[in-house]
């Protein structure tokens, strides 16, 4: 049974956090994400919208059949419409276009940066603990990547994305872990 370096161990998981911190804040820095309230200002809700048109006109979504429930202050029963208007529609949608579209800029990073991290681990043959550090922090990095963009992402690129990820751990693999 081989002995537990701990140092060894404790080196490791420093480099895996620290590595994935580095490369996450990084991004936060230099990349901005889109923010809600810069496509869906809170004065949205500010007005309410009783009827289809009004709805429509301030960029909602009309929603028949659903009575709005009362407030203190009170619109005679003509002017309602039974239904409920979703203010958020239109702007949720570009919100959401521009998130995915931050989420798969990000995705690039880390897929990237975890890679060149994975094939830098194993080219240091010197120091093993900063070469396992580096490594399964490049893993942790394509893993965190993947998941950010996994639900925009299309079955296609999905597939695609996993296979690589297969090819090139066999390779590591086969041309750098000698049994």
């Amino acid at each position: 049974m081989r002995h537990i370096n701990f140092k060894k161990l404790i080196l490791v998981l420093g480099i895996i956090i620290v590595l994935n911190l580095f490369i996450n804040y990084g991004v936060a820095t230099f990349y901005d994400a889109p923010e809600y309230e810069n496509f869906c200002p809170k004065e949205l809700t500010a007005k309410k919208h009783n009827t289809k048109e009004e709805c429509e006109t301030a960029g909602g979504f009309w929603s028949e059949n659903y009575v709005y429930p009362r407030t203190e202050i009170q619109v005679p029963k003509e002017e309602v419409e039974e239904g409920w208007c979703d203010v958020y529609h239109s702007c949720q949608k570009v919100f959401d276009e521009a998130r995915d579209f931050y989420n798969r800029n990000v995705f690039i990073i880390l897929i990237t940066a975890g890679i060149i991290s994975i094939v830098i681990g194993f080219l240091i043959i010197q120091a093993e603990a900063v070469s396992l550090g580096l490594s399964f922090g490049g893993l942790l990095s394509l893993i965190i990547g993947t998941i950010r963009y996994w639900s925009a992402m299309n079955d296609y690129l999905r597939f695609i994305i996993l296979g690589i990820a297969l090819i090139i751990l066999i390779w590591i693999g086969i041309k750098k872990i000698k049994d």
